[in-house]
């Protein structure tokens, strides 16, 4: 049936669904690169609460989806700075999250990897306050049995003075970490309050003290994830990076061509596109395992415009279309998010959604997708 899908500047146009889904992709494990997917928590739509107030989460179909992802033999990356927190969850809950999650993980046989930042602290901080943040969310990943992502403070880049305070409080932390950890730098474009981390504005100038921190310490990292949106300047720090230091990449414009790689090297990936495109982008991975590098990039390539959509400026709000995906493709009941975060994108963003992930096959039932776009679009009042 056609649903008549809202233009941005007013009107509707005609759109005819998929009638029937791709094939479902055959689970199995990834040999040749190591994938996370950021994933996202489901609401509980039930709780009494309001958008500043604590995360009502359900934890049930939370880990269902996780379970979903190792099952396709993705690892899931939790706890995250754009996937969950600082927008909607606040530490107290991220921390119950690390916990459940990383029980399932063992649980399912999954690979789990959890954020730690400094997101506990409120207001202006000092340097001792931010490293003591920093301790107490390793202590919560490391007895918890996950892999630790030391990801960026906001803290951090309001309170370093320059590149000098980066290394001396990465270094403490790289040197105490039980095991090797995954560096996140997170650039302005996903956070604006983490605009010149690193101790610079200048992406060079902070790039050789990201290098400078992982030099001193290669022992104590395993690789770092990099979200800057700028495929050239990954693959220039992807070649300096330390023999077994590994590249994830966090680019959800260019992630094709940078897991695919080139004769000097490739990247793994920690994506939050990779929530929607599991199967998919799975099966891709297990094509590019047999050394199929061209038809890896025919199954993801034509990813690239949902993903481009879904983090359009301002990019933190990508998560939005993440949920509706995922409620259109019946990993979720309903489209509510923790936050209220569900309005943050508007209704033509989400129909093109729809009509993007619709067109590549996304949904394994595409009748159900269809109702459900329905009837988001009538309860905003687009006739059908």
């Amino acid at each position: 049936m056609t649903l008549r899908l809202p233009l941005p500047g007013g009107g509707t146009r005609a759109y005819e669904p998929r009638a029937e889904p791709l094939a479902p992709a055959e689970p199995g494990p990834l040999t040749s690169r190591t994938v996370f997917s950021a994933a996202h928590v489901v609401a509980d739509p039930y709780a009494d609460t309001t958008p500043d107030g604590p995360a009502a989460v359900d934890w049930d179909a939370t880990l269902a989806f996780r379970r979903h992802l190792w099952s396709h033999g993705l690892g899931v990356a939790e706890a995250m700075d754009t996937a969950q927190r600082g927008m909607g969850l606040d530490w107290a809950g991220a921390a119950e999250l690390v916990r459940r999650s990383a029980a399932e993980a063992k649980t399912a046989g999954g690979a789990i990897a959890c954020g730690v930042g400094t997101d506990q602290l409120t207001g202006p901080a000092t340097l001792p306050e931010i490293r003591a943040a920093y301790e107490e969310q390793l202590a919560v990943v490391e007895e918890s049995g996950a892999q630790a992502i030391l990801m960026a403070s906001r803290a951090l880049a309001a309170a370093a003075a320059g590149p000098e305070d980066y290394l001396e409080l990465y270094g403490h932390l790289l040197r105490q970490a039980a095991e090797p950890v995954i560096l996140h730098w997170l650039g302005p474009m996903f956070d604006p309050a983490l605009e010149g981390y690193w101790g610079s504005a200048d992406l060079d100038a902070a790039t050789e003290t990201f290098l400078e921190v992982i030099a001193a310490h290669p022992d104590k990292v395993d690789g770092v994830k990099i979200s800057l949106l700028d495929a050239g300047r990954e693959i220039a720090l992807r070649r300096r990076l330390p023999e077994g230091v590994r590249c994830y990449t966090g680019d959800d414009f260019h992630y094709p061509e940078l897991i695919a790689g080139d004769d000097q090297g490739f990247s793994h990936a920690l994506l939050g596109i990779f929530d929607p495109l599991g199967p998919l982008a799975a099966e891709a991975v297990r094509t590019l395992d047999t050394g199929d590098t061209a038809g890896f990039r025919k199954l993801l390539d034509p990813t690239v415009a949902l993903s481009r959509h879904l983090f359009e400026p301002p990019t933190r709000y990508y998560k939005t279309g993440v949920v509706l995906l995922a409620w259109l493709a019946g990993h979720q009941e309903h489209f509510t998010m923790v936050g209220g975060l569900h309005s943050a994108r508007s209704l033509p963003h989400l129909a093109r959604a729809y009509e993007l992930a619709d067109g590549l096959g996304l949904f394994p039932d595409p009748a159900r997708a269809e109702a459900r776009m329905r009837a988001l679009l009538t309860v905003h009042g687009v006739p059908q």
